[in-house]
């Protein structure tokens, strides 16, 4: 894929987050840069986001270029999380309601759907308070992203308590499955808490069916079904 290409893919990325309520008027979705850095919108609403709103950031997340427009503060997570996991090629951050429950309380997020397990077996919980204090809630110091990239780890996905989530992916329609089956995976979790205690899939279930969901084949028909459903494929 060439490089406007991918930089199409990442603007009608953050169109169907936007569509699906992964993103609303906050929240930020990047790819990364083909030789250093990342690509990421200027600091403007997902949904409005255009091919021109497309920025270029080194890896300490400072601008590349003249742009003088300002940038996403919370831009320092892309940047922190690309310098220590080489193979995420794509991440977003955002605070979608189906997941602010398991944020605000600690309840664990757990897979209870097969295109959950797209996301994993777990998800951890990052406490900024725990390390840095009260602050304004925002992840916008290198200390404060690096922080939270290793509370990330090796997994797909972390929770900020109180705030909202980080999820990354292996390329841009991936990380857009993943983001939406988070949340929709938390929805189906909270409902069932009201009737009864849910199951979680098992590890083997998890990996097994993690993997066929991100089958290219996969990814492929669930891109172009968001494209449709988001007015971006005509």
């Amino acid at each position: 894929m060439g490089d406007q290409a991918a930089l199409v893919e990442l603007v009608h990325a953050n169109r169907i987050l936007a569509y699906e309520a992964v993103l609303d008027a906050f929240g930020h979705v990047s790819i990364r840069g083909a030789k250093t850095g990342y690509h990421i919108s200027r600091s403007r609403s997902p949904e409005l986001v255009a091919l021109d709103d497309i920025q270029h950031y080194d890896p300490d997340s400072k601008i590349i270029g003249s742009d003088t427009r300002g940038g996403y503060l919370e831009r320092i997570i892309h940047g922190a999380i690309y310098r220590v996991r080489p193979d995420v090629r794509a991440i977003c951050h955002f605070h979608s309601p189906a997941i602010m429950p398991f944020c605000v309380t600690g309840r664990p997020w757990v897979p209870v759907t097969h295109v959950g397990a797209t996301v994993g077996m777990n998800v951890p919980l990052w406490d900024e308070q725990t390390e840095f204090g009260d602050t304004d809630m925002l992840v916008s110091t290198r200390e404060q992203g690096a922080s939270l990239a290793i509370a990330l780890g090796q997994h797909s996905a972390v929770l900020l308590r109180n705030h909202g989530a980080v999820v990354v992916g292996g390329s841009i329609r991936e990380l857009v499955m993943r983001g939406i089956q988070l949340c929709r995976n938390a929805d189906v979790l909270l409902q069932s808490l009201a009737i009864g205690e849910p199951r979680a899939l098992t590890p083997g279930e998890v990996a097994l069916s993690g993997a066929k969901n991100l089958d290219p084949r996969v990814l492929e028909r669930v891109w172009d079904y968001h494209l449709s459903r988001a007015g971006l494929n005509a």
